[in-house]
């Protein structure tokens, strides 16, 4: 098949989206598929684009939105004419307005809620996820959600990397039948590498790796480790919530044990892994953390909330432990005993990148009529 597949992020951005994308395009490639990837991105191209086994074309997000979008319009016709199908995990709604013209088979992925997200970072709405699905808001909100959801009822099927996604989904208004699930990837680094070098004297490390919002409880985590003498952590990741978070580490007395790492590449972020003993994920919202097959893929036990499609591949004993959300006591505790009982990881079977692969490739042909190149 020719496969089209849209994404809003792509390394050298760092994120869930992004490692997925990478991961599924080769999976494709290899398996002799022509795939092209369409982005939207800061840079132009990067000197790693040549190297992939598919083509990468980057629609810039520079000058004002209505120029972005003739470029994004512009890119998305090229591409949904050369495609057999269409595997859309980003520029959703752009790509099913054009779609409306060339009527190719299409998919799309759904790792949460962008409308959710959206609104909690403009300040729009402070309920909790959940709570969220269930309410109305004012024409901001809305207009978003039918313009979600309208493009969501162009595709032939959608993919939840979680069980529990798949029923938000639902609630959406999609029929359980074009919904299939097929769960993220444990995807071993392609070397084994040195841990990095990090400037924590501690004796233990704790790590958590995510965009700095207000939903990954990140500020709950530092207030835990400033009790925690012996333990120092690294945060990776940048977001609007980062100075107020530096500012917090700073009054709890706890600065030389929070280390802010930023955003880096995701090389980088398996050796900060390797340098560490614990990964902590304490958000109140997830749909299914890739970061967490991360963070097994380094070895990583991982101490998580019960949020969202989380415990689906965190298992209490087998490859962490699980606390409530908003449970900061909790939450030490699991941190405490993790340090000083560490697992040997034991990552689910169902998130082998074969069998990601080989359901999400099935699904495209069946999306397409079984059409093969």
């Amino acid at each position: 098949m020719r496969i089209l597949i849209t994404s809003d992020i792509f390394p050298p951005d760092i994120g869930g989206p992004a490692t997925y994308v990478v991961a599924i395009a080769r999976a494709m490639a290899e398996r002799g598929h022509s795939v092209r990837v369409l982005t939207y991105s800061q840079i132009d191209r990067d000197a790693a684009d040549a190297t992939y086994a598919f083509a990468v074309q980057r629609i810039l997000l520079r000058g004002p939105r209505w120029l972005r979008l003739i470029r994004a319009f512009t890119h998305i016709a090229a591409n949904v004419r050369w495609a057999d199908v269409l595997y859309i995990n980003g520029l959703l709604i752009e790509t099913a307005l054009v779609n409306r013209l060339w009527r190719r088979p299409a998919a799309a992925k759904v790792v949460g809620d962008i409308v959710w997200e959206r609104a909690q970072d403009k300040g729009w709405v402070s309920d909790e996820f959940e709570t969220f699905q269930r309410h109305k808001y004012g024409w901001p909100v809305e207009l978003r959600r039918t313009l979600r959801n309208w493009a969501l009822r162009q595709m032939q099927a959608i993919v939840a990397p979680s069980a529990y996604l798949g029923k938000i989904l639902e609630g959406w208004g999609i029929h359980p039948s074009r919904i299939r699930v097929i769960y993220n990837a444990y995807e071993p680094p392609a070397a084994d590498g040195p841990p990095a070098v990090l400037p924590l004297v501690t004796r233990y490390r704790v790590v958590t790796v995510c965009r700095l919002v207000n939903w990954k409880g990140v500020d709950e985590l530092i207030e835990v480790v400033a009790t925690l003498p012996e333990v120092g952590l690294v945060i990776i990741g940048d977001g609007p919530e980062r100075a107020d978070l530096e500012s917090l580490a700073r009054q709890l007395g706890a600065s030389d044990r929070v280390y802010f790492a930023g955003q880096i590449p995701r090389e980088q972020v398996i050796a900060y892994l390797r340098a560490c003993d614990l990964f902590v994920l304490n958000s109140r919202y997830e749909g299914l953390p890739h970061v967490v097959l991360e963070a097994f893929a380094a070895g990583l036990p991982v101490v998580a909330t019960k949020a969202g499609g989380i415990p689906e591949v965190v298992q209490d004993g087998v490859n962490g432990q699980l606390v409530p959300v908003g449970d900061r006591w909790a939450l030490r505790e699991a941190i405490t005993k993790m340090l000083s009982h560490r697992l040997s990881v034991t990552v689910p079977e169902v998130l082998s990148i074969e069998r990601m692969a080989e359901e999400t490739i099935a699904l495209l042909e069946k999306v397409a009529g079984g059409k093969k190149s």
